[in-house]
């Protein structure tokens, strides 16, 4: 089976690996991250949301991360904006630190859209349209995150048939490449095969990304079945920062670090730097006052120490 000889990672730990934490990070050791993630390879880092701090006090930094980041050429900074009000924020900052690309997320299941928008699918890509329209109209890419692609907290299994559905109506408002996320990790291979070949009738390959979690240690393979359809963009996180608010105690976003050994032993091109991700995984992890969850982190360490 040939796959994919190269492999396109984007590193949501700064964002989505940090929103969560209760403890505040510093915009000083947020914009070190992200330089140490550009130095170690990553050529797309999702760096921020624009949302309200009432909601998320650990993004309300946003303008102040964006400003201080040190944008290196061929780098895509992201930056979540879930409404018109957020990405006029993002707007609001001079030309220079604008984002290269918003995202914008919405759910396959009925009932996980209700619980956490309070809206319908369908009206939550209303919502969005316009969004997407005026990030389109200023030259910013538009990426679209779709979350519970295989299972949801409140409804169980979905179906591939509700992937498909969110998928053409993404693709209806003008979004241009689409996250196909196991929100939860309760993924396993075929299923998420199922998800994607749903998302693949109406997106080309290049548009479609995995993003797996590692809640029942499935994110690795689940990586591999994506692999065997041709997928070849992925989301992970450094030090496998962020945990799945949805399963007490459990491993959220797969680590960086444990995909790009994984596919580096597999002979896939990342143009990443191991060692210094390694590093950087380290450094974030100190500044949270606990050990990197990654298991290639911690295995080439102790390596590195023999």
């Amino acid at each position: 089976m040939k796959l994919p000889s190269r492999v396109q990672l984007i590193d949501v730990g700064p964002r989505d690996g940090l929103q969560n934490e209760k403890q505040p990070v510093a915009a000083e050791v947020k914009i070190e991250l992200v330089h140490r993630l550009q130095a170690a390879g990553l050529t797309e880092i999702e760096v921020t949301s624009y949302v309200s701090p009432k909601w998320v006090p650990q993004m309300a930094d946003n303008a102040q991360v964006m400003h201080g980041i040190r944008r290196q050429p061929g780098v895509r900074y992201s930056v979540l904006t879930p409404n018109m009000k957020g990405l006029e924020a993002a707007l609001s900052a001079p030309r220079a630190e604008w984002p290269d690309e918003i995202v914008v997320f919405g759910s396959a299941s009925e009932a996980f859209s209700q619980k956490n928008i309070n809206c319908s699918i369908a009206e939550s890509i209303e919502r969005f349209a316009p969004v997407v329209a005026a990030a389109r109209d200023k030259g910013i890419a538009v990426r679209g995150a779709m979350s519970c692609t295989v299972g949801c907290p409140y409804e169980g299994e979905v179906a591939p048939e509700a992937v498909g559905r969110l998928a053409k109506l993404m693709k209806g408002i003008g979004v241009e490449r689409v996250d196909v996320a196991d929100t939860i990790g309760v993924g396993t291979p075929r299923k998420v095969q199922a998800a994607l070949e749903a998302t693949l009738a109406h997106f080309g390959v290049d548009a479609v990304s995995g993003h797996f979690h590692d809640t029942y240690g499935q994110a690795l393979v689940n990586t591999l079945a994506s692999l065997e359809l041709g997928v070849w963009n992925f989301q992970s996180s450094v030090a496998g920062l962020g945990g799945c608010p949805y399963a007490k105690g459990a491993t959220g976003n797969v680590a960086t670090e444990d995909v790009v050994y994984m596919l580096h032993g597999m002979g896939i091109a990342t143009g990443i730097d191991l060692d210094a991700l390694i590093d950087a995984g380290v450094y974030i992890s100190q500044a949270l006052g606990r050990e990197p969850n990654s298991r290639a982190s911690k295995a080439l360490r102790v390596k590195r120490g023999a």
